[in-house]
């Protein structure tokens, strides 16, 4: 007998969206190998007609993030289209500052003023590209730092990202959002630019109502109690995406939840907690991995039902019971009401529920029989699309 879920819960579910990278779907790999694989896509249209089959199974995944310049076309007007004609949307715009040797030293924190010039005007590059595609956000990761003491100028490139961040952000309009990832190692190990999760407060706090901190699940260090980054950030209205995955060691981009899906239930209640998945949220959730042994589309589907899994559990966490243990002192009442929500199988409860809406009880199945993996992989001759790793 499958678990009930309340008509307030089901409201949450049905709203509940995340977007998917093109990256995805593209070769990827380790620092010692990149793999390819068969039905590779050839071009970002065909990344959005992949992205495009996980929202088909799933209902969960109505837009597809991009990477500029992996995903540059001529015409993102055409691309835009086409991705309507799929069923999904073109979601956030995502810059790439990593992989130019103009930016050995840094970019948008880069010493030399030509240098921060050319870094600025491929974020001006990337609102244009906004503007064409009707994307909401553009999201910085940058790849700053040092790796000796004495190499850099700690406060100084912290005074030179600001300056730089102040440009890009007065270059957006209308609804359009910047929103600033941080991780606290790698590809800098003595220091990075932006670490940690107040790093990136403090900055995008002094640019305005429409900065916002990206908190990338994997980019922190072993121990770290995430759910209180993501309490406090909802607390002080500052959380505005979510890059979802896993980790085991490192930033590992692993399917989400692999590692620690009791992690994810935790991350996902205090989500709930802080209104996150209201409907007038601010809160932007992506998935962002790379898939470098297991199939990619699956990969994904797998990926975006274990987001919905989780969120499913946390809502049959009894807030009013906790409430109740939690100001009385009573430590284990109040950890069992927790953890009887995270142990209940919700797949029956949500099988039906995607059955209500005309989705396949069971998504991986679905696409399995599809025959989709047998057609890009008999028509995608020489597909080289790449994703991070690279």
């Amino acid at each position: 007998m499958s678990t009930p879920l309340s008509p307030d819960s089901l409201a949450v579910l049905a709203r509940q969206a995340i977007e998917v990278p093109s990256w995805a779907y593209g070769n990827s790999g380790t620092r010692f190998k990149v793999f390819g694989t068969p039905g590779t896509p050839r071009d970002p249209f065909e990344k959005v007609a992949d992205a495009a089959q996980v929202h088909r199974y799933t209902g969960l995944a109505p837009a597809v993030a991009i990477h500029i310049p992996w995903d540059k076309v001529e015409d993102y007007d055409a691309l835009t289209g086409y991705a309507h004609d799929q069923g999904v949307a073109i979601g956030t715009v995502n810059s790439n500052t990593f992989q130019d040797d103009d930016y050995k030293f840094g970019a948008l924190t880069h010493e030399d003023s030509a240098i921060r010039r050319k870094a600025i005007d491929h974020h001006f590059e990337c609102i244009d590209i906004m503007g064409r595609t009707g994307s909401r956000d553009l999201k910085i990761w940058l790849a700053e730092g040092s790796n000796y003491p004495g190499q850099a100028d700690l406060r100084g490139r912290q005074d030179r990202l600001q300056e730089s961040l102040q440009e890009i952000y007065a270059r957006l309009s209308g609804d359009q959002r910047l929103v600033l990832e941080y991780k606290f190692f790698e590809p800098a190990f003595y220091h990075t630019d932006v670490p940690d999760w107040g790093t990136s407060y403090a900055q995008v706090s002094a640019l305005g109502e429409r900065a916002m901190v990206c908190l990338d699940t994997g980019h922190h260090a072993p121990g770290t109690n995430i759910e209180f980054i993501v309490m406090q950030l909802l607390r002080l209205g500052k959380l505005g995406s979510f890059d979802f995955n896993s980790r085991f060691y490192a930033d590992d981009d692993l399917i989400v939840g692999a590692a620690d899906p009791f992690q994810l239930f935790r991350i996902l209640f205090e989500v709930l907690r802080g209104g996150g998945l209201d409907e007038d949220s601010p809160v932007a959730f992506m998935l962002d991995q790379c898939h470098n042994v297991e199939d990619k589309i699956p990969g994904q589907i797998r990926s975006v039902l274990n987001v919905q899994e989780m969120t499913a559990r946390a809502l049959l966490v009894d807030r009013e019971a906790l409430a109740t243990a939690q100001r009385a002192g009573d430590v284990l009442g109040a950890n069992a009401i927790f953890m009887d929500a995270y142990q209940t199988d919700v797949r029956p409860a949500l099988a039906e529920w995607r059955a209500s809406r005309g989705l396949p009880e069971d998504p991986m199945a679905a696409y399995a029989a599809s025959g989709y993996f047998e057609k890009i992989s008999a028509e995608r001759v020489g597909g080289t699309q790449a994703s991070w790793g690279a």
